[in-house]
């Protein structure tokens, strides 16, 4: 064989086969009444404050992965799905590996008061699609098809905890979903198997993660790279598992299913801010790590989920749209507010939209003015 051939076969290899970025020390868990206290990242990330702001209410995500399995903690928050590889019919709701279960719970466990795993957002539902059996195996053709299977059954924010080379209808599916308004979130990969970030997360207008320690410190598993949006904690990271158990991984999987829960309040409290914003909010909002600025290990820092939720964040501009919905609305935010569920909602959600509406154009525009020459406006997507 020459060396063309080689070649050739190795870039078909990498454009097929997807390596999922994930956790490189899975192993099985305590029960539900230790893992509550085990899951740093909440404490790190202050989402007791956090979901009292909001809790993804009524925001669908997606996770196109090995599936989401029965556990105590997501009852009632699990639609049902699709088995996309080949040969499978089922609803997603099987898992054989635990790794899309991990995901799924780091979304949206609610867990039973104190005990049980705890998900970012808790109210937030999962639609399972399965696209492989077992964790490192699947192609890009499935995570497409995956991803088309998500825009087309209603999901706001798709988590994709895998990593391959760049693939043609990857690329369209992802192009797809953004065109939809829904927000892509991907992992970057892990070291040593991925030395730059991967894909889908290296396409533009998707929120590649990368992840930190307990420290808040870059994670040595993350890879790094000029497409790194946010990062996240990525080490020792407990969720649940199959069997009704739990779990702890350490990758930018975990991450990432952080940063999506992430979105996912965001897109409850601001139901017609676009993908776009929202993305803005979390890279806007970010907590500047490394060098000043936006880095290659970092991105434009750690997620700051408060600041994401109750920050004034200057809009992007306005021709960032969202379908069927005010232009314009819920683009700036002044102060925090405990996520309401009354049945009076409609009226009350109208006044508050025309009130954000009139505060984002004011907000905007005195920003405008205070802004020295000199600053460069916050990035967003690639």
């Amino acid at each position: 064989m020459g060396p063309s051939a080689r070649v050739l076969l190795t870039i078909f290899a990498l454009s097929s086969t997807l390596l999922t970025a994930a956790p490189l020390h899975a192993k099985e868990s305590q029960g539900a009444d230790r893992v509550r206290g085990d899951q740093w990242h909440l404490r790190y990330l202050d989402v007791s404050k956090v979901q009292r702001i909001s809790q993804g209410e009524g925001v669908v995500v997606a996770v196109p992965d090995t599936g989401v399995a029965p556990h105590p903690d997501l009852i009632g928050n699990v639609l049902p799905g699709a088995d996309i590889f080949s040969g499978g019919d089922g609803d997603g709701r099987q898992d054989q590996d635990s790794h899309g279960t991990g995901m799924a719970g780091l979304i949206a466990a609610h867990g039973n008061d104190d005990l049980g795993a705890l998900g970012i957002a808790p109210k937030a539902k999962i639609l399972p699609v399965r696209v492989k059996r077992i964790n490192e195996q699947g192609n890009s053709d499935d995570l497409a098809a995956g991803i088309e299977y998500s825009v087309a059954h209603g999901a706001e924010i798709i988590s994709i905890s895998s990593v391959g080379g760049p693939d043609i209808r990857l690329h369209k599916a992802v192009e797809t979903a953004l065109r939809a308004n829904v927000l892509v979130v991907a992992g970057a990969g892990n070291r040593p198997r991925e030395r730059q970030v991967g894909f889908p997360a290296a396409y533009p207008g998707v929120i590649a993660v990368g992840g930190v320690d307990r420290s808040g410190n870059h994670a040595t598993v993350s890879v790094d790279g000029p497409e790194i949006d946010v990062v996240a904690p990525a080490v020792e990271i407990y969720s649940t598992s199959i069997d009704g158990k739990y779990r702890k991984g350490t990758g930018t999987s975990d991450a990432t299913a952080i940063v999506a829960g992430a979105a996912a309040l965001i897109r409850s409290k601001y139901p017609y801010l676009p993908a776009q914003e929202v993305a803005h909010r979390l890279t806007a909002t970010a907590v500047d790590k490394g060098p000043p600025g936006r880095d290659d290990e970092y991105g434009y820092g750690v997620i700051n989920l408060v600041a994401a939720l109750t920050a004034e964040v200057p809009p992007l501009g306005f021709e960032s749209t969202a379908p069927s919905a005010p232009s314009g609305s819920s683009l700036t935010t002044a102060a925090a507010s405990p996520s309401s569920d009354s049945g009076d909602g409609a009226t009350a959600r109208g006044l508050a939209t025309l009130g954000a509406i009139v505060a984002a154009c004011g907000s905007y525009l005195l920003w405008r003015r205070r802004r020295r020459a000199d600053d460069p406006p916050p990035r967003i997507s690639r």
